[in-house]
């Protein structure tokens, strides 16, 4: 049956490779003339593709105007076209791995996971034994495993202090959890919150997160968090970054959550600006490279890395310094689950590359770890969505009530409060409540209007109407919410922040459900990044920073922390690396 896709007649052919040829493109269209893939960024077969078809926004308007363009989507860097578009198999969506809207994909298949476990790489000795006989790839002086803000941050460090980088990314795209975060970055003391006359100390934001934390902290760390946050924010802002937003999140005693001008998501900024720098320091950033084994010599010292190229299989990298950068384990739920088992078969917000590939590497090589048992259910995920509906949606305004209608907690408690809140309701649910001045006050809110994920009304009867409440009790809740902002005082659940009525029509909901987000336990470090063995020695040459590693957080992570955290730390140790390995 022939398929009608951008102005082009598909016909019968299972696969991309086959339309083209049956075109009449021969295989140089695509491919050097050699049989080899260029590498595993397929960079000239990408490239290939943009001579053809032009960049993701010209066949954006190519195509037309649509609910969604996933052309258009929140995916940092320079995404490539084989991300979704596989040539001689099942072209697969990436986005699919979260969202279920419809792609319209032709020639598509199914995204699922399939690779082989760290532990099968090892163990298959003929390859990983020809593989590191073999000489080294290449030979720098740092190595970065993922290419989130952590990652991201160490390798621009450390390029930053003339070393030789190379970042490895198992996933297609690069970004990790990162991208994916919209809050914003906590931090105190900053020139953002004096412009606005927001008073702050690192004494307040030091308590709150050892309060959000409950005293679960490595203190030490905490330290670092918190003093150089507003650091973190300068050196972002000096690679020109915007961070002029400042708002509040669940936990915070007061205004300290930096984000973009219009509180646009913070974590797709922060990506691409650390990726255009790393850029221009010419870091080797390699994805569908997936990291297989800390190399040691004989003293055990860092001497490389292994890795399992997509297309260029086994090879090894050789370099004084490893950080290890790859994020948390939320999306492999059999893990959560031996660790806390009534999270077992909840959905999780994270990327689709966050199974914990980085502990199980670091753990072989000698890593400690801690606090593995404190996982975090984000509160607010949107099952219509498949996305995390940002705490500055409450931070701006918004109300939680329960399928009757009403309220039920303090908005911006903290997340591990919130969660089991939402859980005691019927359902097992919660409605996000707000008004079009809210959605005014946060471009976000739009990406979840695009997803499906916003109920719109004209009146609060309505809303009540659509959702099957009760649209007297909701419009009671609403009215006396709207007196406590009036009066200041919330007087049922003890909410600080009440930043405006919802009182603007349109009225909205968003169905919410908790949802597996944050994975506080990791590999153990120090103040310096180094990771330490189950004894507590360091192990030289390897350092770590961002939710692989635990003791930051302690049992409960605050709303605004891990960015400020994949930033404080990953610059840190990308700096220490740096500083280990030599480098003038």
């Amino acid at each position: 049956m022939a398929i009608v896709w951008p102005g082009l007649l598909v016909q019968a052919a299972d696969n991309l490779a086959e339309f083209h040829r049956d075109r009449g493109l021969s295989c140089v269209a695509c491919h050097d003339e050699g049989p080899p893939l260029s590498d595993d960024n397929l960079s000239l077969e990408n490239r290939n593709c943009s001579v053809c078809h032009g960049s993701l926004e010209t066949v954006s308007v190519e195509i037309g105007e649509r609910e969604i363009d996933p052309h258009l989507s929140h995916l940092p860097g320079e995404p490539a076209c084989t991300t979704c578009h596989a040539t001689h198999s099942p072209s697969v969506p990436y986005c699919s791995a979260c969202h279920s809207f419809e792609f319209n994909l032709p020639f598509a298949g199914t995204w699922e996971r399939m690779e082989a476990s760290i532990d099968e790489l090892q163990q298959q000795s003929a390859a990983h034994d020809s593989a590191i006989n073999n000489p080294p790839r290449d030979t720098v002086d740092v190595i970065v495993i993922g290419s989130g803000g952590a990652g991201l941050s160490a390798a621009v460090a450390a390029a930053d202090a003339s070393a030789r980088v190379i970042v490895v990314e198992k996933e297609p795209v690069i970004g990790g959890n990162s991208k994916l975060a919209a809050g914003g970055l906590n931090a105190a003391e900053t020139r953002q919150q004096a412009a606005l006359g927001i008073e702050d100390s690192l004494a307040l934001m030091t308590a709150d997160t050892i309060n959000g934390g409950k005293d679960k902290n490595d203190p030490v760390l905490v330290q670092v968090l918190v003093s150089e946050s507003a650091g973190s924010v300068d050196w972002l802002t000096s690679m020109g970054a915007d961070m002029s937003d400042v708002g509040r999140m669940g936990g915070a005693s007061v205004d300290r959550t930096h984000r973009p001008a219009g509180g646009l998501a913070v974590g797709k900024h922060i990506v691409q600006v650390l990726y255009d720098r790393a850029s221009q320091l010419d870091v080797d950033l390699r994805v569908n490279t997936r990291a297989v084994e800390i190399l040691e010599d004989q003293s055990g010292a860092v001497r490389g890395l292994l890795v399992q190229g997509k297309y260029t299989g086994l090879y090894w990298i050789q370099a004084p310094t490893v950080v290890v950068a790859a994020g948390g384990f939320g999306k492999n739920n059999d893990l959560v689950a031996s660790f806390d088992e009534k999270l077992r078969g909840f959905a999780a917000t994270n990327q689709p590359g966050a199974t914990g590939d980085g502990l199980n590497v670091a753990t072989r090589a000698g890593a400690g770890t801690l606090d593995m048992q404190f996982i975090q259910a984000h509160p607010t995920y949107s099952p219509v969505g498949g996305v995390l509906v940002t705490e500055a949606v409450r931070g701006n305004g918004a109300i939680l009530v329960n399928e009757a209608g009403r309220r039920f907690v303090n908005e911006l408690t903290t997340r591990d409060v919130a969660a089991a809140a939402i859980l005691e309701q019927a359902g097992d649910h919660a409605y996000l409540i707000f008004d079009e001045s809210v959605r005014r006050s946060l471009q976000q809110i739009e990406g979840y209007v695009e997803l499906g994920a916003v109920d719109e009304q004209l009146t609060l009867s309505d809303l009540a109407d659509s959702l099957g409440m009760d649209a007297t009790v909701l419009t009671a809740t609403v009215e006396r919410y709207n007196g406590f902002v009036a009066a200041g005082t919330d007087q049922e659940f003890s909410r600080q922040d009440m930043a405006r009525p919802i009182a603007e029509e349109a009225f909205y909901a968003i169905e919410v459900t908790p949802a597996i987000h944050h994975t506080m336990g990791g590999l153990r470090i120090n103040s310096q990044t180094q990771v330490l063995s189950g004894d507590g020695e360091s192990i030289r040459g390897l350092f770590a920073a961002g939710e692989v590693t635990g003791g930051v957080h302690g049992a409960n992570r605050l709303g605004g922390n891990a960015v400020s955290d994949i930033v404080t730390f990953g610059r840190r140790a990308g700096q220490r690396a740096a500083n280990y390995a030599g480098v003038n």
